[in-house]
């Protein structure tokens, strides 16, 4: 029980890797925050949580309204007694040519994943130096956070500025005893990705991406968050734990 009298609060915990990563935590005694734009899916999540034994509450959440942050971080302080871990997890991405992207989209994936994490990573930290407790702060990346991948113009560009976030904060709040990384996943089985699984060429095109010639499934997302996130990696701070199956290792000729 690695995360006993803890509390994380996880955003984009309705479903994917969110949601394994809110039942994982659970499963290791932590108390969890589902957080999520979508509150009924947040609740199930929560519910599936506490009916098997765990603890957790629903919070909506627009990570893009600072506002709306810090009283889901106050509710949630106030609700367990503790607040310690924030996994910042939200995100979105699309796939068009960067000459068809609106401008209206590019705003929403930077809004989202840049000043949305940006936002939660800040309001948690202040929450943790106001009641004088070590932090931490895992990020989700991507293996787009160090290369690229055609018509995902803003979403690279997202996570390659969250993979500078993790470096800076990390720096920067290293002094009060707050850590900071991220985890940047391959392609993972998720309802995000599930188109790419509809017929056998576009799944064999995701394999051969690997050179374990598979696809991630979300509970190997999950415990590299854990670790992050655990005394096991009390020395980890600025780093950007890449999780992919060799994907960015090299290519298969």
């Amino acid at each position: 029980m690695r995360f006993k009298n803890k509390t994380v609060i996880i955003t984009g915990a309705a479903g994917g890797i969110g949601r394994q990563t809110a039942l994982s935590f659970a499963k290791e005694g932590a108390n969890v925050a589902v957080s999520d734009l979508d509150f009924d899916q947040a609740k199930r999540v929560a519910d599936e949580i506490t009916s098997a034994g765990g603890t957790a509450e629903p919070f909506k959440l627009d990570v893009t309204d600072q506002n709306e942050t810090i009283e889901v971080m106050k509710n949630a302080y106030d609700h367990f007694g503790s607040l310690d871990i924030a996994f910042c997890n939200a995100g979105i991405r699309e796939i068009v040519s960067p000459l068809e992207l609106s401008i209206e989209e590019w705003r929403k994936v930077i809004d989202i994943n840049v000043t949305g994490v940006f936002i939660t990573a800040q309001t948690f930290a202040k929450k943790c130096i106001e009641n004088k407790v070590k932090g931490n702060i895992v990020i989700t990346s991507s293996t787009l956070s160090i290369t690229s991948a055609p018509n995902r113009c803003a979403y690279t560009a997202s996570k390659h500025a969250t993979a500078g976030m993790t470096k800076q904060l990390a720096m920067d709040l290293a002094k009060y005893d707050i850590r900071v990384n991220a985890v940047g996943p391959g392609v993972i089985r998720t309802p995000l990705t599930e188109r790419y699984f509809q017929d056998e060429e576009a799944s064999q095109k995701v394999r051969n991406l690997h050179a374990m010639k598979r696809w991630g499934e979300p509970n190997e997302i999950s415990s590299a968050v854990l670790y992050l996130a655990s005394e096991e990696a009390s020395f980890c701070t600025g780093t950007n734990l890449i999780v992919d199956g060799g994907w960015t290792a090299g290519k298969d000729w």
